[in-house]
């Protein structure tokens, strides 16, 4: 049987070559890269660019570009994904990696950037000194792996005005001197008016400042600072396993739960497919089966094959997809097969790239609308619940499709991320080779009909935003 679900590459699953011509940092010749290479290979531009709004993006282009001759390498980053912004696609963006390059050639490429006059000698002295008018947070700061260590000052152009330079650091992306923070004081509150990423890209970040303690961002985005007496508190084991373990948990002699925190890779595949397998007993007894998928951003659709027997009451309809056939995207994504993917996996991947071979500069419909039939329906569990949020996405979303197709299935908690009308995300080196860029080359059949992206999927039952413990409350409401 051949399918979208089961044929879909992992995310993740690409190779990175870095080629051996010589770097170009200028943001003008990167952006225009990227300007070419979407208009070229992504599989949604007509789509999203067309006659309504054409001459607007031409605009929008046109002013972004002449930005970018004006902007420092180093500041580039965010002029790229304000172009990719007007696409309005979370499978496309612009991630940073420097693992390839020597300390030496990262701290060059900052090396221009914003420095102040302080030393750790001197901003050690001025704290030494007996200041009654010192502001609380002038001081020495950390982050929390202890790696950073910055100097908050009151800037001497301003009094209301505090700058954040770095004392310690990792002596590649950032060396002493260099201004990672800027915050402004008005009427008694603090208000952070930059803060440069681990790239030194700009960014507008909520901030708050608690005590010792200073967060910047929320959600999924945090990093917090600590005054540089306090002991920095330690990450906690859900923490340090969001996004890697699958859990199976029985809460009582009737309900079991599954975390699905990601679908990442075939490492996670594996570990999933073990967890099931291992506790096949208690599902086959249990009458309520509780999936988790809150977080998890998806990855391989394989990841949830070994649930699909449990929730199954009736033959399931899967997606379908049609695949821009570029030669950069054949190249780039549809030709790599991972060496760990099973020999069947892999004869399903190679048939796939002899069909797209065969249909270079088509908009090619290779995965079918199929359907999933299973050999019976299982009498336990007797009801499924999933819980969603809105950082549920791409494969897990398309997991949610097929599973709200059962009668056992009710959905809870908020609508998910809305990330499954593009799928498989094609990777490629920008000529400034700190940076990739990343765009789908896969569409949904549903499309234009019935868009999901940006909108997500409905749950049947919305969580009260006010519920602390949401598996109790699906556990409470079921058994009603």
């Amino acid at each position: 049987m051949l399918n979208y679900v089961r044929n879909l590459i992992p995310l993740f699953f690409v190779f990175i070559f870095f080629s051996s011509k010589a770097q170009n940092c200028n943001c003008r010749d990167n952006l225009k890269f990227i300007i070419e290479k979407v208009k070229k290979n992504y599989v949604g531009y007509s789509d999203k660019v067309n006659i309504s709004n054409q001459k607007r993006f031409g605009i929008f282009t046109d002013s972004l570009l002449n930005e970018s001759t004006k902007a420092p390498s180093y500041q580039c980053l965010p002029i790229l994904r304000t172009w990719l912004s007007f696409f309005n696609d979370k499978h496309m963006g612009i991630s940073y990696d420097d693992s390839n390059y020597s300390k030496e050639q990262i701290r060059s490429y900052y090396s221009n950037d914003e420095k102040t006059d302080w030393t750790d000698s001197l901003f050690a002295s001025y704290l030494n000194k007996k200041q009654s008018g010192r502001d609380s947070l002038e001081g020495l700061w950390k982050d929390n792996t202890g790696v950073y260590q910055i100097g908050i000052v009151k800037d001497k152009k301003n009094k209301n005005d505090f700058i954040g330079f770095i004392i310690k650091a990792d002596g590649a992306r950032w060396i002493p001197g260099q201004v990672k923070l800027k915050i402004t004081k008005k009427d008694g509150q603090y208000f952070l008016k930059s803060y440069k990423a681990v790239d030194h890209s700009l960014n507008s970040l909520p901030f708050t400042k608690r005590k010792d303690t200073l967060t910047l961002g929320d959600g999924n985005v945090t990093s917090r600072w600590y005054r540089n007496s306090v002991v920095v508190p330690q990450a906690s084991q859900k923490e340090q396993t969001t996004g890697v373990s699958s859990v199976f948990r029985i809460l009582d002699d009737k309900t079991c739960v599954v975390e699905m925190p990601a679908f990442a890779s075939l490492d996670n595949v594996k570990v999933m497919d073990s967890l099931i397998k291992k506790n096949a007993g208690e599902l086959g007894k249990r009458d309520h089966l509780i999936i988790d998928l809150r977080d998890n951003y998806g990855g391989s659709v394989l990841g949830y094959d070994k649930l699909i027997p449990y929730l199954y009451t009736n033959p399931i309809l899967t997606e379908g997809a049609s695949v821009l056939a570029t030669e950069e995207n054949i190249r780039d994504y549809y030709s790599h097969v991972p060496s760990n993917a099973s020999d069947s996996r892999k004869k399903v991947l190679e048939r796939n790239l002899s069909i797209l071979k065969a249909h270079v500069g088509e908009l090619y419909p290779l995965y079918p609308v199929d359907t999933v039939r299973m050999p019976e329906v299982l009498s336990y569990p007797k009801y499924v619940s999933l819980i969603v949020n809105k950082s549920t996405a791409s494969a897990a979303e398309l997991f949610i499709l097929q599973a709200k197709q059962s009668s056992k299935v009710k959905l809870y908690g908020t609508n998910s991320s809305g990330a499954i009308d593009y799928l498989e995300v094609v990777r490629t080196e920008l000529p400034c080779g700190f940076y990739r860029l990343g765009y789908p080359a896969c569409k949904s059949l549903r499309l234009p009909d019935y868009p999901l992206d940006n909108i997500g999927i409905k749950p049947d039952i919305e969580i009260p935003l006010e519920t602390s413990d949401w598996v109790d409350f699906i556990r409470t409401h079921r058994a009603k």
